[in-house]
């Protein structure tokens, strides 16, 4: 059973999954780092797409042979941002990745709507893994990243995204918590209204192959104990697989929280809703959580 990342790595090289990562201007150090040693696990083989002068000094201040790599020298940023979507559009990677390059380049690539990787009519969305001491398992959710207040079709459109990322990691019927600010069904509150039409849905088979509750405040989804003293019977509640959140506000303060206040948390996340998982970590991120989030892409597309 995967709880935590380093499972996640075992099994990977259990099973001999190996896929092609494409990185968009990889042109900095957490970037490269992250993918040597994605490929040293045997976990990708990797095309990093930037100046090759740069490529060539980065590896060689962090001790790194850049001939496990294959180079694609394009020293303009956007040439090297639109060269890697159409490397992985052509199917010659499994894997996008962002690099040194801007959000707002990257997404303008993948959205391009005759070049990019979204398909027509398409949605979307950012689903996180989150490895925190503090809880029993991984932690799966969405959307803190790019839609900033989903409708409710776009509600279900992402739930569906994340339960699949879930399952790619062997939950065969996630445990959804759509997240409110309370518990109780509160008309004053739109956010739990369709947090119980999303787990009606749940129920009906209409969103499919998981178990879903809402609305369900975060403390009670992923605290037992919080169940517990307020009686809650429910079968998500204190056992979260993923939690949805109603807008991008809730979900990325849940995120940063993690992040920046809690002891050895490890973090990954990924766009899906595109043809290829694209790796959207912040140009400020560690090395560790762009190679957690690699291992989370190639899970997916295993």
């Amino acid at each position: 059973m995967i709880t935590k990342f380093s499972d996640v790595f075992a099994t990977l090289k259990a099973d001999g999954i190996c896929k092609r990562l494409v990185a968009a201007w990889a042109v900095d150090s957490h970037t490269i780092e992250a993918a040597s040693k994605a490929v040293d696990l045997g976990i990708i083989t990797a095309t990093l797409v930037g100046d090759q002068k740069m490529i060539a000094e980065v590896c060689e201040k962090e001790g790194i042979d850049i001939a496990k790599f294959t180079i694609v020298d394009e020293p303009v940023e956007l040439k090297a941002v639109a060269k890697a979507v159409e490397l992985v559009r052509a199917k010659e990677g499994d894997v996008l990745m962002k690099g040194l390059c801007s959000t707002d380049k990257f997404l303008r690539a993948i959205l391009n709507k005759e070049t990019g990787l979204l398909p027509p009519k398409g949605v979307l969305s950012h689903v996180g893994v989150i490895e925190n001491p503090q809880y029993h398992k991984l932690i799966f959710l969405t959307d803190m990243a790019v839609i900033p207040q989903p409708d409710f079709r776009q509600k279900v459109k992402i739930t569906g995204y994340v339960t699949d990322v879930a399952r790619a990691f062997g939950i065969a019927k996630p445990k959804v918590a759509f997240i409110a600010a309370s518990e109780q069904m509160l008309d004053s509150m739109p956010a739990c209204i369709e947090a119980a039409m999303l787990a009606k849905m749940c129920d009906r088979g209409q969103i499919r192959s998981c178990i879903g509750d809402g609305p369900l405040a975060l403390d009670v989804a992923i605290d037992q104990e919080s169940v517990q003293i307020k009686k809650l019977v429910s079968p998500v509640a204190g056992d979260a697989d993923c939690l949805v959140f109603p807008n991008i506000e809730s979900a990325n303060v849940f995120w940063k929280t993690n992040s920046k206040l809690c002891t050895g948390v490890r973090q990954a996340g990924m766009l899906v809703g595109t043809t290829a998982p694209c790796i959207l970590a912040s140009r400020a991120d560690s090395a560790d959580t762009k190679l957690a989030s690699i291992a989370e892409a190639v899970m997916f597309v295993k």
